[in-house]
C-alpha cells in the first residue's frame, strides 16, 4: 500500500477514536465511530484475497448495524427526554439499546459471532489493530454511560467469558483463538464496569499489553496455525521459551501481569455481594487457560521428531522490529508487583 494512503488511513483511525473520546454529544460520538470504521476498512481489504474481502464485508455490515442502532437509540433518547448529552442518559430504553449496540461493536457475546470470522480473514498486523485500538472508542462510551439495568451488563459479561473460553477450545487457527481470547477478556471488563470503571480501564490496558505481545510473537514467527507454532523453536529459541509466559499471562496465572486484573475484579465482585458471579467467572477462566496451555504445549514441549506435522520455517532474520516486542513482553510478564502503585494511581 502507498505510504501516503497508509498514513491518511492511520490518521483517520486516530482521529475517529479521538473525536469519540472528546465528544459529549451523541451525534459527534457516532461520527467518530463511523470515521474509525471507514478508516480501517481499506487496511483490512488491502491484500485483495477473497478471505480478506469476505472478512471486510462482514466487519462493515456488523459495524454499520451497530452504528445505526446507536444513532436510533440516541435519537429515541432525544425524543423521550430532550437530551443529546452522553452524560444525561436517564431513560432505560435508549440506555439498553446503546449498551447492546456498543456490545455488538466490540464483539461481546451473544453478539460475538462476527469477531472470530473477521479476525481469521485478516493479516496479523490489521488483526492487532482490530483487537486493540478499535475497542477504545466503544469502551469510552460504555464508561460514560450510567447503566440503569445492571443485569444486562452482568449477563453480557458472563456470556462473554463463557463463550470466549468455550469457543477457543476446539480451534487450530491462532487468529480465531485470539478472537475468543478477546471476547473472554472483554467479558471480564464488562462484569466490573458498573462497580469500578477505573478497574475496567486497568483491565483494558493490561489486555492491550498482553495482546500486543502475543500478536508480535506470532508475527515474528509468521505463524497462523498451531502446527506452524510447533516448529518455531528452531527459528527463535529464546522467544519460544518466553512465549508460554506471555500466553499464561493472558490466561491470568500468578505471578504474571494477567493475574492482576482478574484478582482485582473477583475481589470487587465479592465486595458487591456477587460471589456466585465471581465463582462462575473464575471457572470460565479455566476454559481459556486450557487453550493457552495447549498453545504453550505445542510451542515448547513438542520437539522433533515428535512434533506436529508442519512445514519447517526458513531460518531467515525477520525484518520486524524487536524493541516493541521486548518492551511489551517485559510488561506482560513482570507488572504484578506494581499492583499497589496502580491501585493508588487509579484510586481503586
Amino acid at each position: 500500500m502507498n505510504p501516503y494512503i497508509l498514513a491518511i488511513l492511520l490518521f483517520g483511525l486516530g482521529l475517529g477514536t479521538t473525536i469519540t473520546f472528546a465528544s459529549s454529544h451523541w451525534l459527534l460520538a457516532w461520527m467518530g465511530l463511523e470515521i474509525n470504521t471507514l478508516a480501517i476498512i481499506p487496511l483490512m481489504a488491502q491484500h485483495h484475497h477473497p478471505r480478506a474481502v469476505e472478512a471486510t464485508t462482514k466487519y462493515f455490515l456488523t459495524q454499520a448495524t451497530a452504528a445505526a442502532m446507536l444513532l436510533f437509540a440516541s435519537t429515541t433518547n432525544a425524543w423521550l427526554t430532550g437530551q443529546w448529552d452522553i452524560q444525561q442518559m436517564s431513560h432505560p430504553l435508549p440506555i439498553t439499546m446503546i449498551t447492546l449496540a456498543l456490545a455488538l461493536k466490540v464483539g461481546l457475546a451473544p453478539l460475538h459471532s462476527w469477531l472470530p470470522e473477521v479476525l481469521q480473514g485478516l493479516d496479523l498486523t490489521t488483526g492487532l489493530i482490530l483487537s486493540t485500538w478499535q475497542k477504545l472508542a466503544p469502551f469510552a462510551l460504555l464508561l460514560q454511560l450510567q447503566p440503569t439495568n445492571s443485569h444486562i451488563l452482568i449477563g453480557l459479561g458472563l456470556a462473554s467469558t463463557l463463550v470466549g473460553g468455550w469457543g477457543g477450545l476446539n480451534q487450530t487457527q491462532l487468529r480465531k483463538i485470539l478472537a475468543y481470547s478477546s471476547i473472554a477478556h472483554l467479558g471480564w471488563m464488562i462484569l466490573v464496569l458498573q462497580f469500578s470503571p477505573s478497574l475496567t480501564f486497568l483491565t483494558l490496558l493490561t489486555y492491550f499489553i498482553m495482546t500486543l505481545s502475543t500478536f508480535l510473537v506470532f508475527k515474528l514467527n509468521k505463524a497462523t496455525t498451531i502446527n506452524a507454532l510447533a516448529t518455531s523453536w528452531t527459528k527463535a529459541p529464546t522467544l519460544t521459551s518466553l512465549a508460554p509466559l506471555i500466553l499464561l499471562s493472558l490466561g491470568g496465572l500468578p505471578p504474571l501481569t494477567g493475574f492482576m486484573p482478574k484478582w482485582l475484579i473477583l475481589q470487587e465482585l465479592t465486595k458487591q455481594d456477587l460471589a456466585p458471579t465471581a465463582t462462575l467467572a473464575a471457572l470460565t477462566a479455566l476454559l481459556s487457560l486450557y487453550f493457552y496451555l495447549r498453545l504453550s504445549y505445542a510451542m515448547t514441549l513438542t520437539m522433533s521428531p515428535n512434533n506436529l506435522t508442519g512445514v519447517t520455517p526458513w531460518r531467515l532474520q525477520s525484518s520486524q522490529l524487536t524493541l516493541p516486542l521486548a518492551i511489551s513482553t517485559t510488561a506482560t510478564i513482570s507488572l504484578l508487583p506494581l499492583t499497589p502503585a496502580l491501585m493508588a494511581l487509579l484510586a481503586l
